[in-house]
């Protein structure tokens, strides 16, 4: 029970990675501050929780408007009267465009679900922490260069690992972690859909993962639950501006 008694907000916890970790940490303890966009989905996963033993309670809405995150906040304080943990996985890898014909739309879309979410709630997390704790965001390799054709998606993810690297630096003296998990290439949702949208399927997918991934596969869910509970836990308690690269060999 590395996170009994501790409060933590998972970003995007409705599916995916942030479900899989949500899940996780109620098996190790934590009380759970969730945040999605769809109110059925986080329905389904808090009873998954609540059959769990866990507690944990959902705040939908959408993470561009400060407010919400702020909310995000509040509500770990108001229903269990501290926060220790912030997971920034929500985002979005919806774009095909190369530099050369973003449009601003694209470019403000992805930047504000991305990064502007990210940047506010680590804000109000920061804010709630007066005894420290643990940020853990949810990188990716298109954070060092991207593919041409989501140069908006790598650039979100650049400003974010900027902004772990300025959490780990100036908020250590208040015992204010901040790590960085490098995803590799997953079937995420959001993937599927930029796949598909591009005539390749899931099978397509799964096949190419066999054939270009150093260990063979494309990752799943599980494979990144262990590595951000370690970073959560007190057994982290020394370790901050870390970057932890689960990939499977894998990099752009």
């Amino acid at each position: 029970m590395i996170l009994k008694d501790k409060t933590i907000i998972i970003t995007g916890a409705t599916k995916g990675i942030g479900r899989a970790i949500a899940v996780a940490a109620a098996k190790k303890g934590a009380n759970l501050v969730l945040s999605g966009r769809d109110q059925a989905a986080g329905d389904s996963l808090m009873a998954q929780i609540g059959a769990l033993g866990g507690q944990s309670v959902f705040l939908p809405g959408d993470l561009t408007r400060v407010s919400n995150c702020q909310a995000l906040a509040d509500m770990a304080l108001k229903c269990f009267g501290r926060l220790d943990g912030l997971v920034n996985y929500a985002g979005t890898v919806q774009s095909t465009a190369p530099l050369t014909t973003v449009s601003e739309e694209q470019f403000t879309w992805i930047m504000d679900v991305n990064f502007k979410s990210a940047f506010f709630v680590t804000q109000a997390a920061i804010n709630a922490m007066p005894e420290g704790g643990s940020i853990v965001f949810m990188g990716s390799l298109h954070a060092y260069g991207g593919e041409a054709d989501r140069p908006a998606y790598a650039c979100s993810k650049g400003a974010m690992h900027t902004l772990y690297k300025h959490v780990a630096r100036n908020y250590a003296a208040s015992r204010i972690r901040a790590n960085w998990v490098t995803i590799g290439w997953i079937a995420t949702p959001g993937e599927v859909e930029f796949r598909k949208q591009k005539g390749m399927d899931e099978a397509w997918l799964e096949q190419t993962g066999e054939q270009v991934m150093p260990m063979g596969r494309l990752q799943q869910d599980e494979d990144y639950v262990d590595g951000v509970l370690y970073l959560l836990s007190d057994g982290a308690c020394q370790t901050s501006g870390s970057e932890l690269f689960i990939t499977g060999g894998f990099t752009l």
